[in-house]
């Protein structure tokens, strides 16, 4: 019982791309199509990688090196990327079965992802997950997007949480600055797309799977607890 008590009401934050989902093959696959519609050369799914956690426009940004043709790359990268967009892309292994048990064990959970909330419905829908979330803010779901705490706590909100119980899963150093500047600790995935160097922002706890997750967010939410009883 008093495992199930530390996540029973608290809010689990999921990074989408990278963290849950590995997206890389199709998102690699639909902007190259629109470089390749535009007469430029393909990149390196590693490449696309590294920029995924700051959105489209960045990553388009990045594979280019430069701002020109951005907008006639991102409407064909776009058009492409949602009729194809769960063809190669599959949960990382574990995260379902994770989703069902933090679930069980009364768990509030919510997608916190710099993808349009669009697509991300439909990727979640697409992979038959979506059911699990009850919230999914995107990078246009309000005036913010990660880094900025807004975008985090704009999720927490949505999905009924509070702030002072919520932990923040991610794969970047733009899911550990919101988590940082929103007072909410961070689980970062070690094998997620572009985790931060060293000299970057530092998570709370670090996993290298699924299955260490439940027990480094009881750590956290118990420090929550703990601290919140000394202020009191």
């Amino acid at each position: 019982m008093r495992e199930r008590h530390m996540l029973e009401g608290a809010t689990i934050v999921f990074d989408l791309d990278g963290t849950l989902v590995d997206t890389a093959p199709d998102l690699t696959n639909a902007l190259n199509y629109a470089l390749k519609l535009q007469g430029h050369r393909p990149v390196e799914a590693a490449r696309v990688r590294e920029a995924v956690g700051r959105g489209a426009p960045a990553m388009i940004y990045e594979a280019l090196g430069f701002g020109i043709g951005m907008e006639e790359i991102l409407g064909d990268f776009l058009v492409h990327y949602e009729a194809n967009i769960a063809a190669e892309s599959r949960p990382f292994p574990g995260a379902v079965a994770l989703l069902d048990r933090l679930k069980a064990r009364g768990a509030r959970l919510a997608v916190c992802t710099n993808k349009r909330v669009r697509l991300a419905n439909l990727l979640l829908e697409t992979l038959e997950i979506h059911h699990h979330f009850a919230a999914i803010a995107g990078r246009d779901t309000f005036e913010m997007s990660k880094p900025h705490p807004g975008h985090l706590l704009g999720a927490i909100a949505a999905s009924g949480g509070d702030p002072a119980r919520a932990v923040m899963v991610g794969d970047s150093a733009v899911d550990i600055q919101a988590a940082q500047g929103a007072g909410i600790p961070s689980i970062l995935v070690s094998f997620g797309y572009s985790p931060p160097p060293p000299e970057g922002p530092r998570p709370s706890a670090t996993i290298d799977g699924f299955p260490a997750l439940e027990a480094e967010a009881e750590i956290l939410l118990k420090r929550l607890t703990d601290r919140d009883r000394t202020l009191s």
